[in-house]
């Protein structure tokens, strides 16, 4: 039997009917490490959640990876390269790359009878995956496109639509502007909402047809690639394969072909979410420093509790090591109690949250509508672990009190 470990259950079980002025403190320093657990695990969830909830909304509007022709030019219009590229077949089994889809785009301006607003029209193709924008549907269907006939549907977002007092099903007309103007008539098919207003408010999906028509081009000449990976943390080593796949391809004209990633096509979005990291860090060092504090204090006041019974065990022959195993036993207790409440009430939060949507966002301002939490197992792990590690270890400096304490000065005064 573990004698170091049954000495330090009496004392715990001992502790629920001890003295009035011990057990507030003792468990203090519980909720202290279960609040400071909680906060843990919710800063990191949330933060996670929002980044990947920003940076998918991201690139469901652009992908991962964009292929254009290199023309430096800056303009919300894609140049025209091939569609049959020599790379496509190996790029398409690539190790990591899950989908590869064409698109094209184009500026215009949608007039109706009292409104007239400027947007992208973004050109998509019969290889278009629809799921980020059946994700974000309000209202109406999307579109079915063909490589054969052209269809006039669109897609809008609800913000636009709304300021320019169309709905679903309303037909609209729209100009481009080249060596002269030209007009569309196309018809809402459906309208999405992202809160990501940059996008919203700018961005129309159509058929690529009706671009490659305005610019006279043939079926087989597109704006560029769009190139979809399983796994985000992969996009600077896949966008270098990408780009050394391409190294020797040339548009037409003899140019050269460009690849960007999400990254480097929106660096100011990605930057803030880069930024939030270092908020985050700051809130776990508090923590852990609030946790730290209240369980030293907690374990000084055990200590102080127990001077007679600890004179009384050394005086029967108890090391000072056993003494201190003795209480790291109790802190490890404490400890563990704490956490398991922490990570009751975060995961029941986070719950609550995914399900409800409990606590609201102001949209203008973050881009979503309500406080994302990201539930990952593998963090909540680390959390528990690191803690666990880093508080046990500040343990050690309050109980070499015990070493201090004499027994026959202890026992005299007792």
């Amino acid at each position: 039997m573990n004698t170091e470990r049954y000495i330090a259950k009496r004392f715990i079980k001992s502790q629920r009917g001890g003295k009035k002025h011990t057990m507030p403190i003792i468990r203090l320093s519980i909720i202290a490490i279960a609040l400071s657990i909680f906060i843990m695990i919710l800063s990191v969830s949330i933060v996670t959640g929002f980044k990947q909830e920003i940076r998918n909304r991201v690139i469901g509007f652009s992908s991962h990876i964009q292929i254009r022709n290199m023309d430096l030019n800056n303009s919300f219009e894609t140049s025209a390269i091939s569609k049959n590229q020599d790379f496509l077949p190996a790029l398409k089994i690539t190790p990591g790359i899950k989908h590869i889809q064409v698109f094209a785009t184009k500026p215009g301006m949608i007039k109706t009878k009292k409104d007239v607003q400027g947007v992208i029209v973004k050109g998509v193709g019969s290889d278009f995956d629809w799921q980020f924008f059946e994700h974000h549907l309000v209202a109406g269907n999307t579109f079915v496109v063909s490589d054969s006939v052209r269809t006039n549907n669109v897609m809008l977002s609800t913000k636009l639509a709304s300021m320019l007092n169309l709905e679903l099903n309303d037909e609209f007309a729209m100009f481009f502007v080249d060596e002269r103007p030209r007009m569309r008539r196309f018809k809402i098919a459906g309208l999405y909402k992202t809160s990501l207003e940059q996008f919203d408010m700018q961005t129309m999906i159509a058929d690529i047809g009706h671009i490659q028509r305005l610019n006279s081009w043939d079926a087989n000449t597109v704006g560029g690639f769009e190139v979809f990976i399983d796994n985000f943390d992969d996009i600077d080593l896949l966008s270098y394969v990408v780009k050394e796949q391409l190294a020797t391809s040339y548009t037409d004209d003899g140019g050269r072909l460009d690849v960007k990633s999400i990254k480097e096509l929106y660096p100011q979005i990605f930057d803030w979410l880069q930024l939030l990291d270092m908020n985050v860090i700051m809130i776990l060092i508090i923590m852990f420093v609030v946790a730290i504090i209240d369980m030293v204090a907690g374990i000084i006041i055990l200590i102080l509790d127990r001077t007679f019974s600890i004179g009384l065990l050394k005086a029967l022959g108890t090391s000072n090591k056993s003494m201190r195993n003795i209480f790291l036993y109790q802190a490890f207790y404490l400890i563990l109690q704490g956490m398991i409440w922490g990570n009751v009430i975060a995961v029941t939060f986070m719950i609550l949250q995914n399900k409800f949507h409990l606590i609201k966002l102001d949209q203008a301002s973050y881009f979503i509508e309500y406080v994302p939490v990201n539930f990952n197992l593998l963090h909540m792990l680390l959390i528990n672990l690191v803690s666990l590690t880093i508080i046990f270890l500040f343990m050690l400096l309050p109980v070499i009190l015990v070493s201090r304490i004499q027994p026959v000065k202890t026992l005299r005064y007792n």
